[in-house]
């Protein structure tokens, strides 16, 4: 179960919202809900431990875009490309930079301009080169083993 969904359906008039998932399943649905709204340009922010549901929330994202290609995390790539939806996401991973310069390095700005999602896990890593109008999600560890807190901003 989804606590809030119905209090926030629209999703409008919200600066930040607080939602409690019980399996990476809702936190996907919690996901696919965003990226059925998201517009081309957006960038989505993230923090979050290791393992708290980053990718499992884009993964929900792509579902949201339409798109059905199986999301994976693009630790070692450093971005992934999903096309196929209504829009095309771009599935950055920062764990492995050490600041926006090697951000703008691989092309952030290209990425930027092509019109797509720009989901970035780990954007405390380059929290200089994103927007102050970027959707910020936060997903930590809530009290029981499946449990997450995600807070979104910015919607």
């Amino acid at each position: 179960m989804l606590y809030c969904f119905e209090r926030v359906y629209k999703w409008e008039c919200f600066d930040a919202m607080e939602y409690i998932t019980h399996s990476r399943a809702e936190t996907e649905t919690l996901g696919e809900r965003l990226g059925a709204r998201l517009s081309a340009g957006t960038v989505v922010a993230f923090t979050g431990d290791l393992g708290a549901g980053k990718t499992a929330f884009v993964s929900g994202m792509a579902r949201g875009l339409g798109i059905g290609e199986r999301v994976t995390s693009p630790t070692f790539t450093i971005v992934n490309e999903y096309e196929g939806g209504r829009l095309p996401l771009f599935h950055f991973d920062m764990y492995r930079l050490e600041g926006a310069d090697e951000l703008f390095h691989i092309g952030w700005e290209d990425y930027l301009a092509r019109g797509g999602v720009c989901a970035v896990e780990w954007s405390e890593n380059v929290a200089e080169a994103i927007e102050p109008d970027a959707i910020r999600v936060d997903i930590r560890r809530g009290p029981g083993d499946d449990d997450r807190v995600v807070t979104i901003e910015g919607i």
